[in-house]
């Protein structure tokens, strides 16, 4: 996966770099792949780089005075589409100074930059560092910040030699110094409001790079780090890769939820089968303890309409949200916007979660479960879960033998389509309009194709199966 569509860039955004690990290497990847979609990208710093790392960018401009810079950059930038910024010279010491902060902004607001590209501070090339009060320097304007780490620091001590300021970083987790790197450590140095997250804009997105990951064990420790590191409300999201590599993103880690559909008043089966008896407990009360196994699944919604209080009865103390859908008569459509709106923390009527799904995080992909669909596993759902963070694509769906099932998966970049459903058609208008992004999960078994629309379908196992 590229970093770019990793980061879900858009055009005027500015990305400003912090931490260790490979933050220059980042940048000029970046920059790289931004150029060759079309885009006109600045890429500077508000701290010192090595002289010889400017030739790696296709034309650079080293700061006289701001009016020069300024008149110099547009017809720099459509020549060559990719311009470094930096300050002064410094030829004894082999470095540049970066650029003030404000300058930053005021060169970002440019209309022909599409992308900005900032390195905030430095590590002295080490993998894992903790911020000094000095630092880092983050331009006003930026709308994402990315701290690095180098995963390989995983298991060395805590010293000098491998960590920048490893008396900062003790001082934030714990720790005592040469105590080994853990993924604990790295997940509460990364998220702190005095560590990765330390002098974030207020609407900026945080998104940490585990970088340097190259292996299976590395990987199962950097998906360790990544879901501690999501147990944090103010972590959007949370990259798995390797900068250096020609495939630099293996994964993209975000909260997803569940909206489990039970509003519905079953007219084909002639009777309230979300409650009917499966397996020793309420239809519902399985279906909803499915999404609850999978420990892929950060919150659950449940949409109530029909029956409301005997749905409500039925999901006992479970740790779900119910969610009451007021013209859920009116289709499919209506519940999936209520049932999406209360995991994103948006006011619904009758309900006061709001502010509690809010608090939990960005959301990053919802799936939607029918509540009459009992052949859905956990297993099911982390396979979905999956393979949106290897595609990070807009709809994953299961198939079976070639044919679509159930639940879908839809990725944010979806949520402002579903303000526009109507009637009984849920998601179909989203997932059919996007027919070209969906990311398969080829299914063994025919239970994603399978629900109870009628009495001859009602088939449920014996209690304890």
């Amino acid at each position: 996966m590229l970093i770019s569509h990793a980061l879900r860039i858009r055009r005027k955004d500015m990305i400003t770099l912090v931490g260790g690990g490979g933050k220059t290497t980042l940048m000029f990847r970046l920059a790289g792949e931004l150029a060759d979609a079309g885009a006109h990208v600045v890429t500077t710093m508000t701290t010192r780089i090595f002289a010889g790392q400017m030739a790696l960018a296709p034309a650079a401009l080293v700061l006289e005075d701001e009016t020069s810079l300024l008149a110099q950059l547009p017809g720099l930038l459509s020549e060559h589409r990719h311009v470094l910024i930096a300050g002064s010279v410094e030829v004894e010491a082999d470095k540049v100074q970066g650029l003030a902060s404000n300058l930053v902004d005021r060169v970002a607001a440019l209309a022909i930059v599409d992308v900005t590209i900032v390195e905030a501070d430095g590590s002295r090339r080490l993998p894992f560092k903790a911020p000094a009060d000095h630092e880092p320097v983050i331009p006003g304007d930026t709308t994402i910040v990315v701290p690095l780490v180098g995963m390989d620091v995983l298991g060395r001590p805590l010293t000098a030699e491998n960590v920048h300021r490893p008396q900062l970083v003790a001082a934030l987790t714990g720790a005592a110094p040469g105590d080994p790197v853990t993924p604990e450590m790295i997940a509460a140095v990364v998220a702190h409001p005095s560590g990765g997250a330390k002098g974030v804009p207020r609407d900026a997105r945080l998104v940490p790079f585990l970088n340097k990951v190259e292996d299976a064990g590395g990987l199962a420790e950097a998906r360790l780090t990544a879901r501690m590191l999501l147990e944090s409300p103010n972590v959007d999201s949370v990259l798995i890769g390797a900068t250096a590599s020609e495939d630099p993103v293996r994964e993209v880690w975000g909260r997803v939820g569940v909206v489990v559909l039970a509003a519905g008043g079953a007219s084909r089966f002639g009777a309230l089968k979300q409650v009917m008896p499966w397996g020793g407990k309420p239809l519902v009360a399985h279906v909803v303890d499915q999404a609850l196994g999978c420990p892929e699944i950060r919150r659950v919604a449940v949409t109530i309409g029909a029956g409301a209080d005997e749905v409500r009865l039925a999901l006992g103390e479970r740790d779900v949200r119910a969610v009451p859908v007021p013209d859920w008569a009116e289709g499919q459509s209506r519940s999936v916007q209520t049932g999406l709106r209360a995991l994103l923390g948006e006011p619904v009527a009758g309900d006061n979660i709001g502010e509690e799904a809010a608090r939990q995080g960005a959301l990053g992909a919802v799936i939607f479960l029918l509540a009459d669909q009992p052949g859905v596993t956990p297993g099911l759902l982390s396979a979905l879960v999956r393979r949106h963070r290897e595609t990070l694509a807009s709809v994953v769906a299961p198939r079976y033998l070639g044919q679509r099932g159930n639940p879908v998966l839809f990725d944010r970049s979806t949520f402002d389509e579903f303000s526009q459903l109507q009637g009984d058609a849920g998601g179909r208008p989203i997932l059919q309009a996007r027919q070209g992004e969906i990311a398969w999960v080829d299914w063994p078994t025919p239970e994603v194709i399978q629900d109870i629309d009628t009495t001859d379908d009602y088939r449920p196992p014996a209690a304890g199966e």
